[in-house]
């Protein structure tokens, strides 16, 4: 398998005031790890690229862009009340959505079989006109319409299992049916969106997917979750190619949240979207990192994500029927019958 890696210590230059959490640290983290990996031979390491105006405006306003771009002359600028930028963010996000597309290019051609932006800043919750959340420009967002303009696929799956809703997402893509949401998160909890109500308008009512959790919940629910269905809404709606916002801030020692998963539970999960990314688009699937705070989880993660794709393997995890989930499962069947077969 060619597997490919966008992870350069250039991210590290993004920066935001002392003890926020989305820190260059988590870049460092990665490439540490990365580097006593015994792996890490087989990994394709592709050089970051800045992404074009226009694609960044095939999904952004012109206001976004330039308010954004105007952070550069700023010693450090708040956009939101947990969101920054420094000097260089404004090139440094650039390079982070180019990034994503340029491995989502390598994915098109076949260069490559799958692949991982290790990049920040993050991007679901950048919307049209808004950065949030630490997020300034959607990277995930940014790769989809641009592989679709390219005419080389018409449909992309984009499935989110960071622990908080990526609300820029779901705005961008809300009204189109060429690219699925489907988002797994905690609820209520920041941003306050991603209520199972929310699934689309005009001709993409069905095509926003979000499976809001309960504070607590760890890698049965969230597995069964993907089986059950994740993946056949999946399968049913058949893309030529799946990215994945993947953050791991639902781990159980993530401080920014309330979750219970490890990383066992998350790499069972890429084991699920790897095997129906196999079945319906030839194995192309790109994750594309978005949060996870604790240095040490977020770095296993990450690694034993890349290694479940290299080599995909069955997870332990525990099997606990219970009767919240089958209450959860009905619900969330109801919800979805007009859209999907469950």
């Amino acid at each position: 398998m060619k597997y490919a890696t966008v992870l350069d210590s250039i991210f590290s230059l993004h920066e935001a005031p002392v003890g926020h959490p989305e820190r260059p640290e988590r870049i460092l983290a990665i490439i540490e790890a990365l580097e006593k990996w015994d792996q890490s031979q087989r990994l394709m390491r592709i050089t970051p690229s800045q992404a074009q105006e226009e694609w960044i405006l095939a999904v952004h306003t012109t206001e976004h862009f330039q308010r954004i771009k105007a952070t550069a002359e700023q010693p450090f600028y708040q956009l939101d009340p947990d969101t920054y930028a420094s000097p260089e963010s404004f090139e440094i996000a650039l390079q982070a959505a180019g990034s994503a597309v340029n491995l989502a290019d390598q994915l098109l051609q076949a260069k490559i079989d799958a692949g991982f932006a290790l990049v920040r800043p993050p991007g679901h919750h950048a919307e049209s006109n808004r950065a949030m959340g630490f997020c300034l420009f959607n990277n995930i967002a940014v790769a989809a319409d641009w592989t679709i303009k390219q005419g080389e696929v018409n449909k992309v799956a984009v499935v989110d299992f960071d622990v908080h809703h990526g609300n820029g997402t779901q705005e961008i893509f809300y009204s189109r049916s060429d690219v699925l949401y489907l988002s797994a998160h905690q609820y209520p909890f920041y941003p306050g969106t991603g209520h199972v109500t929310e699934i689309g308008e005009g001709k993409g009512k069905g095509f926003t997917v979000n499976f809001p959790i309960r504070a607590g919940t760890g890698n049965y629910f969230y597995c069964a979750l993907f089986r059950d269905f994740v993946l056949p809404i999946i399968r049913q709606f058949n893309p030529q190619l799946i990215l994945v916002s993947a953050g791991y801030d639902a781990h159980k020692n993530d401080p920014l949240s309330g979750m219970t998963l490890d990383v066992e539970g998350f790499c069972e999960m890429v084991n699920l979207l790897n095997g129906v990314a196999q079945e319906v688009c030839g194995g192309r699937i790109l994750y594309v990192l978005e949060g996870g705070y604790h240095l040490k989880a977020l770095s296993e993660a990450v690694l034993c994500t890349i290694a479940t794709t290299l080599e995909p393997k069955k997870f332990d995890i525990e099997e606990q029927q219970t009767q919240e989930y089958a209450a959860y499962r009905e619900h969330m069947r109801q919800a979805f019958s007009g859209y999907w077969s469950l």
